[in-house]
């Protein structure tokens, strides 16, 4: 899976977009420390023991570098930013049947905006999947020659769960 490259000074603004999600109920946050083990724990469940690695570095960094969705005290999908490499976001997951809400735009948004805070000006998005999702929202583009990338040398490999 191919990496995409992002300009973060032309990202939509992040505040009419949580107003969307409280809208529905939804609350995007940064995640606390306190919520360490949890969202390691439902990240471990629902994207594999590798996408949890991942995650658990986020909340060795001041803020911490994953946002959460969630519906009351349930969390519906995660976005992690700086866990593999510094200026990577990724990786990220909305439950499948909360799809199609914009969940997954805002998680995505609200990382990107963390970078951007961060002083960066493009950011990487680390071996995705979905390429058209993240052009639509974004305007992100393919990396030429970016497979396998970062993720090579791993001991899961691409693909385990």
């Amino acid at each position: 899976m191919a990496d995409m490259l992002v300009n973060l000074l032309r990202l939509p603004e992040l505040p009419p977009v949580r107003t969307q999600m409280e809208a529905q109920g939804i609350q995007l946050r940064r995640a606390l420390p306190p919520d360490k083990f949890r969202v390691v724990d439902w990240v471990r469940e629902h994207s594999g023991i590798s996408a949890a690695g991942e995650c658990d570095v986020c909340f060795a960094h001041a803020p911490v570098s994953c946002f959460i969705a969630t519906r009351g005290a349930r969390i519906i999908g995660y976005a992690c930013y700086n866990a593999t490499a510094p200026d990577f976001f990724g990786p990220t997951r909305v439950l499948e049947e909360e799809q199609g809400r914009g969940v997954g735009r805002a998680l995505l948004l609200a990382g990107l905006w963390g970078l951007r805070e961060q002083g960066y000006v493009y950011a990487v998005i680390g071996g995705v999947g979905p390429v058209a999702f993240y052009e639509k929202c974004v305007g992100a583009a393919l990396i030429p020659d970016s497979t396998p990338g970062i993720y090579m040398d791993f001991l899961g490999g691409m693909h385990e769960k």
